[in-house]
């Protein structure tokens, strides 16, 4: 059965995929907004702002600037499953002997490669900005495995929201609340300096830890308990958006 899953599984990403390479656009738009956020920040806002930090306004702002990366990349997700749904592609692969949930998966993993090559382009034009970093290899392992983990946090969410939209522009605009999310963190700011109760919100909400922990990490910085509480916050989200996406899953197609 696992088998049976895994091939399926392989066989329609691959499908994906292959959308998504026809039309490259998507990544490009997907990592065009964050760079010029980015650039804005940095070249126009940077210098007025006080981080507290020895290290560039750059160093401080890329986690952000990554978040806001995948929570615009995973909108397209939610788009091009409603998509399929609308246009019975769903219903067609039921009809043939692949596994249901295999259909899901391909999206979700086609979410995954779309955002880490996005991620890769963002990181390229901040090295160009002036981001450096000495991290070892393991610090950087660490970078990437929370922002897979977030990734596909969010992935889940956006197939939640593609199963339930009832229009193209309900599917892809459950992303703007994800996208505001850094601005009320540390990403741009630290929380120190922020309203009594916006700071407790910013303090305790998942974005600011992972972001947090994104920075200790290739700032070569002790990760600490925050370390943990993003890990658990990306882990914890996943386990739920999953159960709730499957469950979503059944009922549609029931």
């Amino acid at each position: 059965m696992t088998k049976h899953l895994l091939g399926d599984t392989a066989t329609l990403t691959g499908r994906s995929l292959r959308h998504v390479l026809r039309s490259p656009d998507t990544i490009i738009t997907t990592a065009v907004t964050p760079i010029v956020m980015m650039l804005l920040f940095v070249y126009v806002f940077g210098s007025a702002i006080e981080t507290g930090h020895d290290s560039s306004y750059v160093n401080y702002l890329l986690p952000g600037i990554l978040l806001i990366t995948v929570a615009s990349g995973v909108a397209y997700t939610s788009y091009r499953l409603f998509l399929d749904l609308q246009g019975g592609i769903f219903e067609r692969f039921h009809s043939m002997p692949i596994a249901r949930s295999a259909t899901l998966w391909a999206h979700v993993l086609t979410s995954l490669v779309a955002n880490l090559v996005s991620l890769v382009l963002v990181v390229l034009v901040a090295l160009a900005m002036g981001f450096r970093s000495g991290a070892g290899v393991l610090a950087w392992l660490g970078v990437v495995g929370i922002l897979v983990l977030f990734t596909l946090a969010l992935t889940w969410l956006a197939v939640i929201a593609g199963l339930a939209a009832k229009s193209t522009d309900g599917a892809g605009g459950f992303a703007y609340p994800l996208l505001f999310l850094p601005f009320l963190s540390s990403a741009f700011v630290p929380t120190d300096g922020m309203p009594g109760p916006v700071r407790v919100f910013a303090e305790h909400q998942p974005v600011t830890s992972v972001v947090d922990t994104l920075r200790n990490l290739y700032a070569e910085q002790p990760v600490g308990s925050e370390g943990w509480l993003a890990l658990a916050w990306c882990v914890g989200l996943l386990v739920l958006a999953y159960g709730l996406a499957m469950a979503a899953y059944r009922r549609r197609l029931a």
